[in-house]
């Protein structure tokens, strides 16, 4: 059984680290005094070549991994390219948690996504409603890659002993966000749109889809948080969701979007684009319990993350 303590002065190696969620979580661990964390840019180790991986692993030996890395995108992005998202991110985390076990880490947390769950699964999801029904079509690719790197790390708990944990985020958004509208998600994308829209003067908004789906949306920072908590307080390799336990439709958050950004015009939803999942609200039962709960509020979350966005173009 390999150890599951993580120390301050573990070796901690934060794959992902220039993606939203590796950001945070690395800044995270710092803030928490966690002073030996390492990272890689893509060009100085491209985790989806197995001999690289292994190669870094065996001179670097980090004591704890977290595997933030992975191909993202929104509905567009997964639905027009499901080969790469499928298997780019198997190779990523076949190579980081093959290497993992192979090398002696101590620990390793698998982050996931809240789109592992069937399309139509009961609300708020919880965490047995894995692989119980089918998944939404626009995003299966990736969403299967999830589940196998879930299915990865519970093998190697149960054949080998190793301490790998798996984490299932909600929508994430925040500062550091992808505002590309060719690949965004929808929080990001509509924010760009409203921003634009105030400063042109338009007088109009087009939303994708009907506006009814809802959504769960949880500031990275707070997942940073939940991280940085399951690091320290959690040896299962049963998924843990991390969410914020609300949700809003589409259209509710347009509109709270709009009302941040002082855009007084009118919103105008597209039925001819995809939907997606009509509701995806997690449950979060198993982390409260556990004792974390989340701390930014939607509007305060969406506050920060115009600001930064606004001022990132200053700049």
């Amino acid at each position: 059984m390999i150890a599951s303590a993580v120390q301050n002065s573990d070796l901690i190696f934060v794959a992902g680290h220039r993606g939203l969620a590796g950001g945070a979580i690395a800044r995270e661990l710092a803030s928490g005094g966690y002073t030996n964390i390492i990272t890689q840019t893509r060009s100085q180790l491209d985790l989806r070549e197995r001999d690289a991986v292994r190669r870094f692993f065996s001179e670097t030996r980090p004591g704890v991994v977290v595997l933030a890395a992975a191909k993202v995108g929104g509905i567009k992005a997964n639905n027009d390219f499901p080969v790469e998202f499928l298997l780019e991110n198997l190779k990523i985390q076949n190579n980081v948690i093959e290497a993992a076990r192979d090398f002696e880490v101590g620990k390793l947390l698998f982050l996931g996504s809240s789109c592992i769950y069937p399309k139509f699964a009961a609300q708020p999801i919880e965490e047995s409603s894995l692989l119980t029904g089918s998944l939404e079509p626009t995003n299966e690719a990736y969403a299967i890659a999830k589940i196998a790197g879930i299915e990865l790390c519970q093998a190697y708990s149960r054949q080998y002993g190793c301490n790998f944990i798996s984490a299932m985020p909600t929508n994430l958004y925040g500062p550091g966000d992808n505002f590309d509208l060719a690949s965004s998600h929808v929080l990001p994308a509509l924010l760009r749109k409203i921003y634009e829209a105030k400063l042109h003067g338009a007088s109009e908004v087009s939303v994708w889809g009907s506006g009814t789906p809802r959504r769960e949306f949880l500031h990275v920072e707070d997942l940073a948080g939940a991280c940085r908590f399951l690091l320290e307080h959690y040896n299962s390799p049963e998924v843990v969701n991390v969410g914020c336990g609300e949700d809003v439709s589409i259209r509710e958050l347009a509109e709270l979007i709009c009302e941040v950004a002082g855009f007084s015009g009118k919103l105008v939803f597209d039925p001819s684009k995809p939907d997606g999942t009509p509701r995806k609200l997690l449950s979060i039962e198993r982390l409260k319990k556990l004792g974390w709960a989340p701390r930014i509020g939607l509007r305060e979350g969406i506050s920060r993350t115009y600001d930064w966005y606004r001022d990132s173009l200053k700049g």
